[in-house]
């Protein structure tokens, strides 16, 4: 059977970040593996519950249902109603139980892999304290107490993610909303090369702190600022 889209794990145990799996069979049951039911995406978290979501082929659409699950699924930050159809769209963000599990949905294939540094399990549990707080009128950022200022680049950056919070910002955006200053290139976007873009993330997160925004990738297509991923 041929693949018509695709699911790569953010974060999820036992799987490695940036999992890619092809979806080829008419329904994808996903849940928490157990003795007596091993889901096609089985997860280990004892949130996620043994039948929590499946994802339907129909109409060579994937449409997602909440199986009824304990502690519920999101579509990009938007809790969905149980056993309700929820048609997927490229770049959406699906996470279980308040973010135990998080999954990036794609219709697209090729050679993508997320980069994401995930939390450690301290940060988990801990993550209601150590909100950073944004003040967007003075440009700075407070994190533990600590008030620290963005240039202009970080300001527009972070401005430009935090507006499709838990949403991918497509890498043609960023060019012309941080860079507007740069001449057009051949298709009308910024000349920005990736290697700058990847510098400014670079300099964000180590300048307010990795886990400060988290940040990830989808290689060749955008970012996504992710937030309350953990809150239980």
């Amino acid at each position: 059977m041929e693949n018509y889209a695709c699911l790569y794990i953010i974060r999820g145990e036992p799987y490695r970040t940036g999992t890619c799996v092809n979806l080829t069979a008419d329904e994808t049951q996903i849940g928490r593996q157990s003795n007596l039911l091993t889901p096609d995406l089985a997860f280990t978290n004892p949130f996620i519950s043994r039948q929590h979501v499946v994802i339907r082929k129909e109409q060579d659409k994937a449409v997602l249902y909440d199986l009824g699950s304990r502690h519920g699924t999101e579509i990009n930050g938007v809790r969905v109603t149980p056993h309700t159809p929820y048609i997927l769209n490229n770049f959406d963000i699906i996470r279980l139980a308040n973010g135990m599990s998080v999954i990036h949905f794609s219709y697209m294939f090729a050679d993508q892999t997320l980069e994401i540094e995930p939390l450690s399990i301290t940060m988990q549990l801990n993550v209601s304290d150590l909100l950073p707080t944004i003040h967007w009128e003075k440009r700075e950022c407070v994190v533990e107490g600590k008030r620290i200022p963005m240039s202009e680049k970080e300001y527009l950056l972070l401005r430009i993610l935090n507006e499709s919070i838990n949403k991918l910002v497509p890498l043609e955006d960023i060019k012309s909303q941080v860079w507007p200053e740069r001449p057009a290139g051949e298709e009308g976007i910024p000349d920005v090369t990736l290697d700058e873009i990847n510098t400014l993330i670079y300099r964000v997160r180590k300048k307010f702190g990795k886990d400060t925004f988290l940040i990830s990738a989808v290689r060749g297509s955008g970012y996504v600022l992710e937030s309350e991923l953990n809150s239980l």
